[in-house]
C-alpha cells in the first residue's frame, strides 16, 4: 500500500479514470453491437440510424484519449462497410 498522500491520490484518481472509461467502451460496444445487429436483420434504415449515433461517440472517445484515433477510425470504416453492404 501507498504510503505518500500523493501516491494514495494518485491512485484513487486513477481508479475513477478507470472507471469511467470502462463505462465509456462499454456504451461504444452497445451501441455498436446495435449496429451489427440491425444489419444482421437487414433493418438499413435502423443500421444508419445507429451509425449515426455512434460515430459521434467514438470521435468524443478519440477526443478524451479513451480510444486511439486509429482503433475508432477503423470501427466506424468496418461498421459504414457493414452497412453499405446491405442493399
Amino acid at each position: 500500500m501507498a504510503s505518500h498522500s500523493a501516491t494514495i491520490k494518485d491512485i484513487r484518481k486513477n481508479e475513477k479514470r478507470r472507471n469511467h472509461n470502462r463505462q465509456a467502451i462499454s456504451m461504444i460496444r452497445t451501441m455498436a453491437r446495435k449496429v451489427e445487429v440491425a444489419v444482421s436483420e437487414g433493418k438499413k434504415q435502423e443500421a444508419i440510424t445507429f451509425l449515426g449515433e455512434v460515430v459521434p461517440v467514438l470521435d468524443h472517445a478519440v477526443n478524451r484519449r479513451i480510444l486511439h484515433r486509429n482503433a475508432a477510425s477503423r470501427k466506424i470504416s468496418r461498421l459504414t462497410n457493414k452497412v453499405n453492404a446491405l442493399s
